[in-house]
């Protein structure tokens, strides 16, 4: 892993922090404490409330991102840091009722893009989380 001077993970574009691939939520804890300012609170935010909606989610980090899954079913949400925002990413996010906003080139991808000022709407974020954690998933990997 590339690390500054200080032993923190350097971050890359956006203030994404460059943690190496793995398995688990070791990865993913390193991830959340690598984000920058009031994005960490986000990222914290967001892993607390899937954690708490599915007790089993599979944890995982994967290009610079965390993912989370169902063990068999694949990947259906991860998250990433760019300059003005986490954008969240639902690997399945076509098939939520309503769907995210942001609409992808992918057909089955959707975005929740959060800004610093955004107030989450946890209980539609939480019935998504559901929702994605029933539904098949993104085999990536």
């Amino acid at each position: 892993m590339a690390e500054k001077a200080s032993g923190k993970p350097q971050l890359l574009s956006g203030g994404n922090p460059q943690i190496p691939k793995g398995d688990g939520d070791a990865p993913v804890q390193a991830y959340l404490d690598a984000m920058p300012g009031w994005k960490r609170d986000v990222g914290r935010a967001l892993d607390d409330l899937i954690v708490r909606t599915v007790p089993d989610v599979r944890k995982a980090v994967r290009w610079n991102s965390p993912y989370y899954g169902i063990e068999g079913n694949g990947w259906f949400l991860s998250f990433h840091c760019f300059d003005r925002y986490v954008k969240v990413t639902w690997l399945n996010g076509e098939s939520l009722d309503p769907p995210p906003p942001g609409e992808s080139k992918h057909e089955r991808v959707r975005y929740l893009d959060i800004h610093e000022d955004d107030e989450l709407d946890e209980q539609r974020f939480v019935d998504w989380v559901r929702q994605a954690a029933e539904a098949p998933g993104d085999e990536l990997f």
